[in-house]
């Protein structure tokens, strides 16, 4: 009985040893990708805009969005207070206005969250 159980636990070892150094090399591998983020390695993207041009875009985006912003308003007001008939032009101003002032926002977001 002592034989078997020996037998047993030597067979156990013997295929699950490979397994353990598996774990632990992956352990190992996954500790040198978590520290060559931390050291702080950038690939700068020959594609990617410098600091000053994206703000360049971010400006050039919101001078149509203020334009149409205070035109969705101006047509709200001309048909609230004077009963002008321009409500279908002032809800495509406002989808419009929505519309890009999302984009702006989350391409404020991608670009200048982390500061």
């Amino acid at each position: 009985m002592k034989f078997l159980l020996n037998l047993f636990v030597g067979c156990f070892l013997f295929l699950s040893a490979p397994a353990l150094m598996h774990q632990a090399h992956a352990a190992e591998s996954n500790l040198q990708i978590v520290e060559s983020f931390n050291h702080g390695d950038k690939v700068q993207n020959p594609n990617d805009p410098d600091s000053k041009r994206k703000q360049e875009i971010m400006f050039i985006m919101g001078i149509p969005l203020l334009i149409m912003l205070i035109s969705t308003a101006v047509l709200g007001i001309a048909m609230g207070v004077f009963g002008k008939k321009v409500f279908v032009a002032h809800m495509v101003l406002a989808s419009l206005s929505l519309c890009l002032a999302v984009v702006h926002a989350i391409v404020g977001l991608v670009w200048f969250f982390p500061f």
